[in-house]
């Protein structure tokens, strides 16, 4: 389609400088005629052999007029130039295929999943009914103390609850379904997507105890359209991405039909052999797109994502040259990468021990569903591992992103029951940092190193599973919308999205880059924002599952950043004095051999205040603390430059 346009451009760009080809012609006719008069009165003598003067005028003469003639046109391919334009243009610019006389609007809130890698969540919202898609968490950073997940603040939810008709699922990675416990727990609708998905969320709900509401799955067909309520009208398009069943989705709607693209490459040769739906992604471009919302995760990779198939001569490579045990680590819901894993392990007469709870999980439901297919005594357990010949074992575990309490970890550092790290055994990582865990991985291969491991971090052994920027192109040119969301990536991803979509023909002023919470109002004839909602992060614990208060967090950051200083002192409530000394304990403020100087300090401070007191307040003890906790804080900020946590407790006696 890109060469078409060139092609159009090129020709009209001919057209255009006809003429002034014309006009510079003259010119240098003119000048060439004045060498030949110079050397036409030139002695004869001065003429080359055999030259004749007067033909050789002749002959120019005649050149220059079968150059003034001019090719005949066809005025009936000329006519047809024109139509074959203007057909581009019914074709290319989507306006003409939308009903731009419609009064309906459609409205767009993305809850989380931009200026973040993962926690996805879009609402989408007519005047009486609306549709989720994606309740995805993310993950802490690392001042977040004592925190294991993140999920988005469901507080918008909570206010148009009443009208939301469904839940959405493109595909069944934790960033698009791992808070859906953490909602279902509060408020419940039906929940529509392909059958891994669902699979996977109703193993959710079997850890959480809440196996009722499993009663709300609905399995769907693929190029099947549902009607969801009164207002919306969707069908899943098979897409290929890094896990298995994943989708696109066409929501048409009575402002016009939104294409969300959800988590996509475009794969030609998956491992399953089911390639991406194009033809129905065409389809719908070809009748006309109000809105595209498009995955920017790899918005800066300007080669093609190479196929997950290309994986396989690196594993087989690997594997062919391991001498004792293979442990491979890679994301646990790709569940192809590990199928291929396990192949080549059995091709080279391996049995195959599976470590981590999500990635049993995950094996045992792509079994179960048939996604794909291993024989069952391939399969050995953890504690046959210690009897086993090391030439015999592959380890397929959890752990490729050095989470201390994945497996991969434990392992390393000797702390995993089954498994002890041997200096023949090969770790071979089949995956790619996520921005944030550089450090913790490259703490584990450390770990893994001194215990004398090898390992494998060959570039064949991964691949994305993110458009690069040529297939963001062939989305865009396939859907051809008329405005353009990109989402699913951190801010200067969307904004190089942006660019693309520019390059692909789709005006600037068609483009919105939203930030979460940003509400965006879409009709046939505009695009805008119309409002912000509350959006954030709620703090949970796997441990127990429950939710973290911020004011526990923040409490974390600043005793981890600043220290705590806590002061115990009893108070004559009629002099204002101090019956005895105060006890002043610190942690993280400073060193051990220092608290005496520091205590005394702190006293010294105390003494001031209390001589200084306001009159009144010390018959209010909480009043009174309040003033105490400035009064020290004030202090150690000038002195040490530090914001600790001040506790006091003051017995007015």
């Amino acid at each position: 389609m890109e060469q078409e346009n060139q092609e159009i451009n090129e020709s009209i760009s001919q057209e255009n400088r006809k003429p002034n080809n014309y006009n510079n012609r003259r010119p240098n006719n003119n000048n060439s005629s004045k060498p030949n008069n110079q050397n036409g009165n030139k002695p004869a003598g001065s003429n080359p052999a055999g030259s004749n003067p007067a033909n050789s005028s002749k002959n120019k003469s005649a050149s220059r007029g079968r150059r003034r003639q001019s090719t005949p046109v066809d005025e009936n391919l000329k006519a047809f130039v024109e139509i074959n334009q203007e057909a581009h243009k019914q074709r290319l610019n989507p306006h003409y295929k939308l009903d731009l006389n419609s009064k309906e609007k459609i409205r767009i809130t993305p809850l989380g999943g931009l200026g973040e890698i993962g926690g996805n969540i879009t609402v989408f919202e007519t005047q009486n009914e609306a549709i989720l898609v994606d309740v995805g968490m993310s993950f802490p950073d690392e001042d977040m103390h004592g925190v294991d997940i993140l999920v988005p603040d469901f507080t918008y939810i909570r206010e148009i609850k009443d009208k939301i008709k469904a839940i959405i699922i493109t595909h069944a990675h934790e960033d698009h379904i791992g808070a859906m416990p953490y909602l279902y727990k509060e408020m419940q609708f039906p929940i529509y997507g392909s059958p891994l998905p669902l699979a996977m969320i109703g193993s959710k709900f079997d850890e959480h105890h809440i196996k009722e509401f499993k009663q709300h799955l609905h399995p769907i067909e693929k190029r099947k359209i549902y009607k969801i309520g009164e207002d919306f009208e969707i069908e899943w398009m098979h897409m290929t991405h890094s896990i298995i069943d994943s989708s696109s989705l066409a929501i048409t709607t009575p402002a016009g039909t939104i294409i969300h693209t959800g988590d996509f490459k475009i794969d030609h040769t998956p491992v399953d052999g089911y390639t991406a739906d194009l033809h129905r992604l065409a389809h719908y471009g070809d009748k006309g797109v109000l809105c595209l919302l498009s995955d920017s995760t790899n918005s800066y990779n300007t080669a093609p994502t190479p196929s997950e198939l290309s994986v396989a001569p690196a594993l087989d490579r690997v594997f062919s040259k391991a001498e004792g045990r293979v442990l491979l680590s890679t994301f646990s819901s790709n569940i192809h990468r590990v199928f291929q894993a396990i192949q080549y392990g059995v091709k080279y007469g391996r049995k195959v021990c599976v470590i981590g709870r999500s990635m049993e999980r995950n094996i045992e439901i792509a079994m179960q569903y048939d996604y794909i297919k291993l024989p069952k005594n391939i399969f050995v357990e953890p504690e046959q591992i210690a009897s086993m010949n090391d030439k015999d074992i592959l380890i397929v575990t959890t752990g490729s992103q050095g989470e201390p309490s994945s497996a991969l970890f434990r392992m390393s550092i000797g702390e995993h029951r089954h498994v002890k790290i041997k200096p023949n055994d090969l770790i071979v990582l089949s995956s790619r940092p996520i921005p944030g865990n550089e450090g913790s991985i490259s703490g584990m291969l450390n770990h893994l190193q001194r215990a004398g491991a090898k390992i494998a971090l060959d570039r064949e052994l991964h691949v994305s599973g993110h458009a690069s920027i040529e297939e963001q192109k062939l989305m865009l040119r396939l859907v051809n919308p008329k405005f353009f969301l990109p989402i699913h990536g951190e801010y200067n991803h969307v904004m190089k999205h942006k660019e693309t979509a520019m390059m692909c023909g789709v005006p600037e002023r068609n483009i919105y880059i939203m930030n979460d919470g940003d509400t965006v109002e879409i009709a046939p004839k505009y695009m805008r924002k119309v409002k912000t909602v509350r959006t954030g992060k709620t703090y949970i614990d796997n441990q127990n599952n429950h939710k973290i208060e911020d004011d526990i967090v923040i409490d974390r950051q600043k005793l981890a950043s600043d220290g705590i200083v806590m002061i115990v002192a009893q108070i004559d409530g009629q002099h204002s004095t101090m019956l005895s000394k105060p006890l002043v304990t610190s942690f993280g403020l400073v060193s051990d051999k220092q608290d005496k100087f520091f205590a005394k300090e702190i006293e010294e401070v105390l003494e001031h205040f209390l001589a200084n007191i306001k009159e009144g307040l010390i018959e209010n003890a909480r009043a009174l603390e309040n003033d105490l906790r400035q009064v020290v804080r004030k202090h150690i900020y000038r002195k040490m430059k530090k914001y600790p946590l001040i506790v006091p407790h003051i017995f007015v006696m």
